[in-house]
Formats: structure tokens, sequence, C-alpha cells
């Protein structure tokens, strides 16, 4: 059992395909949907979407791919499960999307796609390995690519497994400085997946939400009918209060409209850098793990300022539960266990 605990199961064939012509590399897992990683000319960075839960139950948001009726509309650059940064060398790359006005571009960054160095299917694994690099000013339309500052460069390998019960994806980047950079103390970062519906918290009241450069974001209030979301940390924080606290894993659980129960729970690694992680996870949808904003959560510690030197590495190493199920604290407490030994 991938969550570790129990009796093992078989564990599932992963096939993995390359669709290059259509921006996608589809993930199966025993033959149904798992994920896809696809990098859409409508996105400023790759992202694995949709995620299937075991039993065939999409847990992101379809907004802005593919909306669906009901859903919130906020936050287009909340797209699938994603991996960026809100300032970067003072630029923004976590909020870049379609609805940036063509003055504040400039101000943006973008993760673009590069090589598909490699893919794996197997009876126990598939992976994949890309390559991306993080550039500046990569999305004003104005400025010839000649006039892009490549800042980073990033080579991430995605493990997939599955077994009857849960679905696992360990993402491990590593990031390369092209220049000496600088993410700044921020609170938009840095793994992050918009949950469908369901998975939304039934308490959500809405508001006004502003980045770090101050654009509000306006979340309306909501019909929360089916809403039943509820985060849990592993220092036993539940609800909205999880928000800007730290833990080595946070889970997310909800009971679908024909009563499935599903939950997605991400695990921070004791390699990565901030840990444990601060978890950036509101009720209207975003679950985010945020290791680099240690001032903007708590107003009492040092700005973190994590800085790669030219020619320097960062590791980032997140493992991805879906589970059709409510694990116990103690099973997370045991995968999280697992996950720490990888390096």
């Amino acid at each position: 059992m991938l969550l570790g605990v129990g009796m093992t199961q078989a564990q599932a064939q992963i096939n993995v395909t390359l669709i290059e012509a259509q921006h996608r590399i589809d993930v199966t897992a025993d033959g149904k949907p798992f994920t896809s990683y696809i990098w859409p000319e409508s996105l400023d960075k790759p992202v694995l979407y949709p995620l299937m839960a075991p039993d065939g139950t999409t847990v992101t948001r379809g907004f802005p791919l593919e909306p669906r009726p009901g859903e919130r509309v906020d936050h287009p650059h909340h797209a699938g499960l994603w991996f960026n940064y809100g300032n970067v060398n003072g630029f923004d790359f976590w909020n870049n999307s379609s609805a940036i006005p063509a003055a504040q571009k400039p101000k943006m960054g973008s993760v673009h796609q590069g090589p598909v160095l490699s893919t794996k299917s197997g009876p126990h694994e598939g992976e994949i390995t890309v390559e991306t690099t993080w550039s500046a000013n990569s999305s004003d339309a104005s400025a010839p690519d000649s006039k892009r500052t490549d800042l980073l460069k990033e080579r991430t390998t995605y493990i997939f497994r599955a077994d009857r019960n849960t679905r696992t994806i360990d993402r491990i980047s590593t990031l390369t400085a092209l220049k000496p950079v600088t993410f700044h103390d921020d609170k938009e970062g840095l793994l992050g997946i918009r949950v469908a519906h369901f998975l939304e918290s039934p308490t959500e009241k809405g508001g006004t939400f502003n980045d770090a450069q101050g654009r509000p974001t306006k979340v309306d209030t909501a019909d929360t009918t089916g809403a039943t979301g509820v985060y849990r940390t592993s220092a036993g924080i539940t609800g909205d209060k999880v928000w800007s606290t730290r833990g080595a894993w946070c889970e997310l659980t909800g009971t679908t409209p024909d009563g499935k129960t599903e939950t997605i729970a991400i695990l921070d690694n004791p390699g990565n850098p901030g840990f444990p992680t601060y978890w950036h996870a509101r009720g209207y949808g975003l679950f985010a793990a945020n290791p680099l904003g240690d001032h903007i959560f708590d107003g009492k510690a040092p700005e973190h300022n994590f800085t790669i030197p030219e020619g320097g590495t960062a590791t980032f190493r997140y493992r991805i539960l879906l589970t059709s199920s409510a694990p116990t604290p103690a099973q997370l407490n045991t995968a999280e266990a697992d996950f720490a030994n990888v390096k």
C-alpha cells in the first residue's frame, strides 16, 4: 500500500505516452487516466492537469483550461498542479496569466518548456524528466526573445505510482541559477494545486486577496453547497486555521456529491530548503506549500530571501498522494517517514 500502512497491494502498470505535437504527456494507471503533463500556449508554465483519484474522481478545478458549471473562476493562474514563485529577482512568476494587463507584463516571468529528456513506463512506476527555463519579461509580447532574461534552468523528474487505493506523484526539481537569484520572502509559492469545488471549505466567505505587488483579486462569495473540504496538518491544525502554519505534511479531505471520500495530501521532504514548509492553503481551493515566505506568514520571523549563487543549485522534493479514502494521521506520518528517505 503506497500510504505505507497495511498489507502490500499489487501496484498498477503505469504507462507514460508523449504526444509532443499536442504539448502533452499522458499518464495512465492500469489503463485509467491518472494525469497529464501539459504545456499549452495559454499558460505561462507547464502543469500537471487534471489529477485523478484512484476511483476516477477529478480532484482539480477545471478553470481556466476546461471550465465547469458552478466552479469559481478567480485566479486564472491557478491551473492543475504547478511549481513557481511570486518574487524571483523582483519578477512575478506565480501570478502571470492572460489576465495580467499588458503594462504589467514586463514585471512578470514565465516558465518555458524545454526538452522532454526522458519518459518511462513500467509495471510499478512511470517517469517523466523535463527541462524548463524560468525567464523574466518572458511574457512581454512587445519584447523580442533576445530581451528575455533567463534566470534559472529547472530539471524535474516526476515519478508516478499507483495501487488500488492510492496514487502518488514525486516531483523532484533541481534549479540551477544562470545568474545570482533571490527568491524574496513572498506568500505566492511554491508548489500549488487548485482543487475541485467539493474540496473547497464550506466556511469560505470569499473576499479580496492581494498579491505581493498589491494587485487585488476578488473571490466572490460563492454557493458553498457541496463544498466539504477540510485541511489537516502534521501539527494537528485543522480547517481554515491551517493557512500560514508549518507542518511536514498537509491533507485536504472532502466528499463528492455522490458520497465518495477523496483526499489530496502534500508531503514535504526534510532535505528541502525551509523544512517544514508553511501552508498557503485557502478555503476557496488553493492548496500550496511555500517554504520561502517566513516573514510574510509570521511577522515575528526574519525574512527568508533564499539565494542561489550563479551556477549554484537548489533541489525541492515533494510527494503528492491522491487517495479515495480519509487516511489517518498515523498513516500520513508513516508515509512522511518513507518520503524522508528520498534524497
